[in-house]
């Protein structure tokens, strides 16, 4: 207790509560006394209870401009769009301003005054301390006596004698990092004001993002930012604040040592980083796991155009085979869908659409039918170049749209490319899809019916396996029928349906005809058998061609011209 409550000078608060008591008391002044149990503020830090004191503080009013403030606020995308909200009743309930604060450290609130105890804060006052910050930096305010912080000959009414004193509360730190749109952006010619995003934690809508539009509108009428991206915050496994005293946080620098940076940064982008996120070790294998399916997707369409120059041995659109159209049209669509995440800030959408593409499209499907052309064909064979077509452009759109996730996984792989011109795939642009009109979505449909068959026969091929009929896929060979509904899936020759199933000898059947071994399925029905002939040494396929050949008799004869073209 201070000098202001007489009687009680020197006490400590909580021993001064039972004396005021007493004095009322005596006094005939006390209504009644009882105990509440009740909660009380406590500093976060120190664990100890905290007490109010009102003090003469510098407050900065915003009511002259609030209006000003909304507008501003409607103007802008806020990623969550419940941001906006918040940030607006914020603001519409915000009275004025404390801007100071008292601290031994900071940046210090520039008013004099005078011997009479005046404030002094003008133009010219102002304009001379800025001069001197900017030449010597804001600790001159604590260096110099005030008359050598003023402006030289500085005279005030309030001071006869030329007396000063200078005040020594600092600025509220949001004040200061709620200017830097000032000294970043302002300040330097090469960046441009406002900022297309401001982005931090969901607690700087009270805080960074509240200080930076108030300043920046009341000194320049307009919002610092375009757009407000906020956050949520990482929590333990079991949904805790991490904390140094609770023993349970994850340091990322041990993360990314033990896993590598890009797994960190790859576990981020899979999240719904608007809300708090809960985080384990689990978590990170299983997103490692993600990574390496990724990176051997990288790996293999990489190792599979080891020798495709895009210059000469590209393959047209048109000329391709309807598989190859299929899987480049899903690859405009991964482009678009990217595209559109990644301008919405929506990286998890850009985790999954990758992923999918990567496991399903190109890995279980494409990249598995390949094998049987880029591994068995001649080296310029148009089926094999058309593949290798796909796979190239597939490699170098992956690299770009994943260089802002994974950007050391990808600048590796782009160090081993032979044919492209920029140093670092930093250095180029995002891949634009190529708009492939009708055609696009004839081929969606097809194959829309075409991948339900070929569930159907991987489940009949599978059964099978179980059985013992078959052992790898190659030894089969399949009988499908369709029903009416799907009248026309297997019309057009244009299909290698023994490649498609990646079987040795497929079948077309009759629904209605099918042998009672066949299993009726969602799509198909679905009979597999051994098949005839013997395993060629080179394709692994099971041909009744395999002997033919008198020089290579251990070949089927699709493999055999192949080596005799090419290697003898």
């Amino acid at each position: 207790m201070t000098e202001e409550a007489p009687g009680f000078e020197g006490l400590f608060y909580e021993d001064a509560n039972k004396e005021v008591t007493k004095k009322l008391d005596e006094a005939g002044a006390l209504l009644k006394l009882s105990f509440i149990t009740h909660s009380y503020p406590h500093d976060w830090r120190s664990k100890k209870p905290v007490i109010y004191r009102a003090t003469a503080q510098w407050f900065a009013s915003i009511n002259s401009f609030r209006n000003e403030l909304l507008d501003a606020i409607r103007n802008t995308k806020f990623t969550p769009t419940w941001g906006e909200t918040r940030l607006y009743n914020m603001v519409r309930d915000r009275g004025d301003w404390c801007i100071s604060r008292q601290r031994v450290w900071g940046v210090p609130i520039p008013v004099f005054y005078a011997e009479n105890g005046e404030a002094i804060i003008t133009d010219e006052t102002i304009s001379n301390v800025s001069r001197l910050f900017r030449e010597h930096g804001s600790n001159i305010w604590f260096e110099r006596d005030a008359k050598d912080l003023l402006p030289e000959g500085f005279e005030h009414a309030g001071s006869p004698n030329g007396i000063f004193t200078k005040e020594t509360d600092i600025m509220d730190v949001w004040f200061d990092s709620g200017s830097t749109h000032q000294g970043v952006l302002v300040e330097r010619d090469d960046l441009v004001y406002p900022a297309d995003l401001y982005l931090e934690g969901s607690d700087q809508y009270r805080g960074w993002f509240n200080s930076s539009l108030t300043t920046s509108v009341a000194i320049n009428g307009i919002s610092p930012y375009k757009g407000l991206l906020s956050h949520g915050f990482t929590l333990d496994g079991e949904g805790r604040k991490m904390s140094k005293s609770l023993g349970n946080v994850i340091v990322p620098a041990k993360v990314m040592n033990q896993l590598g940076a890009d797994i960190l940064r790859l576990w981020v982008s899979s999240v719904d980083y608007t809300a708090d996120v809960r985080v384990s070790d689990s978590n990170f294998k299983q997103v490692s796991e993600v990574y390496r399916k990724i990176r051997n997707t990288l790996r293999f369409l990489h190792g599979n155009v080891s020798d495709f120059n895009p210059s000469t041995d590209r393959v047209a659109f048109e000329d391709m085979r309807p598989i190859d159209q299929y899987v480049n049209v899903k690859l405009q669509d991964l482009i678009k869908e990217v595209l559109k995440s990644y301008e919405n800030y929506e990286f998890a959408g850009v985790y999954h659409a990758v992923n999918n593409f990567c496991t399903g499209d190109l890995s279980s499907f494409y990249l598995d039918i390949a094998k049987d052309v880029v591994y068995i064909e001649g080296a310029d064979h148009p089926h094999r170049r058309a593949m290798q077509t796909v796979m190239y452009d597939s490699l170098l759109a992956l690299l770009k749209l994943l260089t802002p996730i994974i950007p050391h996984t990808t600048d590796e792989m782009w160090a081993f490319l032979e044919h492209v011109e920029e140093e670092s795939v930093q250095l180029t642009d995002m891949p634009q899809a190529e708009e492939l009109g009708e055609l696009a979505t004839t081929l969606r449909e097809r194959f829309a019916k075409l991948m339900l068959v070929r569930d159907d026969v991987l489940k009949a091929l599978e059964e099978a396996r179980n059985a013992k009929v078959i052992g790898k896929s190659l030894e089969a060979k399949v009988t499908v029928a369709l029903p009416e509904k799907m009248t026309g899936v297997f019309a057009a020759e244009d299909i290698d349906f023994a490649q498609f199933f990646i079987v040795s000898n497929f079948v077309e059947g009759k629904d209605g005809e099918m042998s009672t071994d066949a299993l009726k399925l969602d799509a198909a029905t679905v009979l597999v058998e051994k098949a005839d002939g013997e395993k060629c040494d080179r394709c692994w396929t099971i041909s009744e061609t395999v002997g033919n050949d008198t020089e290579h008799p251990e070949l089927c004869s699709r493999c055999a011209d192949v080596v005799k073209k090419y290697y003898s």
